[in-house]
């Protein structure tokens, strides 16, 4: 099971600290911007590089709208993992996306 937060409270909490955040779309996606401080783990590649993460970090997924944060999410909470999927994704973020 994993959490959700609406991309509006994302932002919010993302203003008051440094989230980790996993942005899951591909190298182009994330390259044409993302969220400050994401950093880039493409769902296609997830099931391979996911070890990487640490299991006592509480990690936001995002991508462009939700879906593939939620693919994520559920695989990522299957493999023993504190993940929040952020629904909207970039799409609906409200800041300023980095390059």
């Amino acid at each position: 099971m994993y959490n959700s937060i609406g991309v509006a409270e994302f932002y919010q909490a993302s203003k008051k600290e440094k989230l980790p955040i996993i942005d899951v779309r591909e190298k182009e996606e994330y390259a044409r911007g993302h969220v400050p401080n994401a950093i880039n783990m493409p769902l296609s590649s997830l099931s391979e590089n996911y070890q990487e993460l640490d299991k006592d970090t509480d990690y936001y997924l995002i991508c462009q709208t939700g879906g593939r944060s939620a693919t994520a999410s559920r695989f990522l909470a299957e493999q023993g993992y504190d993940v929040t999927n952020v629904m909207g994704g970039t799409s609906a973020y409200q800041g300023a996306l980095e390059k």
